[in-house]
């Protein structure tokens, strides 16, 4: 197989790679939700929020969703043979570490600013991470696409709340 070529079969060492991935990808989402759970409640519940803040039950399957595309395109990027692919990789965990601390900073820390700042950081590292995959693997940039769309929103909103309630 070529580097840049997408994975057709999945062998055991490919199957151990898709896990590593994935495990990786949701440890980073458990660790995440563990700072979420501290703030959610009386503070959450107390800010200012804008009219377009999702009900809470729409969190949970956007984020299952975006990290099992994240990690499945990781996962693609491992499986090339690129000399880019140490790279992708290293952005790609750099901008995983961003997105686990986010919720740390805005729901356990409760710092409105700094987790508005930390997740344009963070944008900018999903772009980044994209950029470096699609000159990979076009299908796992592809995949972080609804990701982006997401966390472009998470900006906003985390932008409209911090500015309602300084």
């Amino acid at each position: 197989m070529r580097y840049g070529e997408a994975v057709v079969k999945l062998g055991s060492k490919g199957v151990v790679h898709l896990l590593v991935c994935l495990t990786l990808t949701f440890s980073v989402s458990f660790v995440g939700a563990q700072g979420s759970l501290r703030g959610l409640g009386e503070w959450y519940s107390s800010l200012q929020k804008p009219p377009f803040n999702p009900p809470s039950w729409v969190f949970a399957p956007v984020w299952t969703i975006s990290y099992l595309m994240m990690g499945i395109a990781a996962f693609q990027i491992w499986q090339t043979k690129s000399p880019r692919r140490p790279l992708a990789l290293t952005v790609y965990v750099i901008q995983l570490l961003l997105n686990g601390l986010w919720s740390w900073i805005f729901f356990a820390w409760q710092r409105l600013l700094e987790s508005a700042i930390e997740i344009s950081m963070l944008w900018v590292f999903i772009v980044l991470t994209m950029v470096v995959f699609v000159r990979i693997q076009r299908s796992a940039a592809w995949l972080l696409i609804p990701y982006l769309a997401w966390v472009s929103f998470a900006s906003v909103l985390n932008w409209t709340i911090y500015g309602l309630n300084r």
